[in-house]
């Protein structure tokens, strides 16, 4: 039985794309089931397109996220780009199941500007972090990390967009990967596979 998939987002939705037209191709092992918002945006209308079901969820409400999550049976959720933090209610009802992205190689930069703040240190590689998420800012285990290296005349926009490019790669492979082989979390470490 294929995974049920569930993508959080609040702008264009680069990455949910790549992941519904891998899962298109049936090379995900997962069908996306429900596309998420906090507010209307580009991702919501276009999964509503595709005939994926979608839901706002104004403000990202803490119970009513778990609600919708839990109405549409979802098996893995995956922060695309979504820019709210997660409530108790959610973690607790998905705890382990939730992924989310950042553009650094954290624990380094964590928050919302990651990106300057690695420009500002003069850092000569950076990338983007998969991780799970818990109850901190960018603090879960880690799933995955892709490297990307810092040119001198790099601004913050080219690198958050170099960013991206490694960051949407590594998130379609490495959730493949969790659903197809399934994953375990013991002591802060993500292991592929049963044991």
């Amino acid at each position: 039985m294929r995974a049920s998939l569930a993508i959080g987002v609040s702008g264009v939705g680069s990455n949910m794309k790549a992941l519904h037209a891998v899962a298109a191709r049936g090379e995900l092992g997962a069908d996306l089931a429900l596309v998420f918002a906090d507010r209307p945006c580009p991702a919501v209308d276009w999964a509503a397109e595709q005939g994926i079901e979608t839901a706002v969820v104004p403000g990202g409400a803490d119970d009513t996220l778990a609600e919708a999550l839990g109405a549409a049976s979802i098996d893995l959720v995956v922060l695309a780009g979504y820019m709210r933090l997660v409530g108790p209610a959610t973690l607790a009802a998905f705890e382990g199941r939730i992924l989310n992205t950042h553009p650094s190689l954290l624990p380094a930069f964590p928050g919302s500007h990651a990106v300057r703040d690695a420009l500002a240190h003069g850092v000569k590689v950076t990338g983007a972090t998969l991780f799970v998420v818990d109850g901190g800012v960018d603090t879960g285990p880690i799933v995955a990390q892709t490297v990307v290296a810092v040119e001198d005349d790099y601004t913050v926009e080219t690198l958050h967009e170099r960013i991206k490019v490694a960051e949407r790669q590594m998130l379609v492979d490495s959730v493949g990967r969790m659903v197809r082989e399934g994953f375990t979390i013991t002591d802060r470490k993500v292991r592929f596979g049963h044991e």
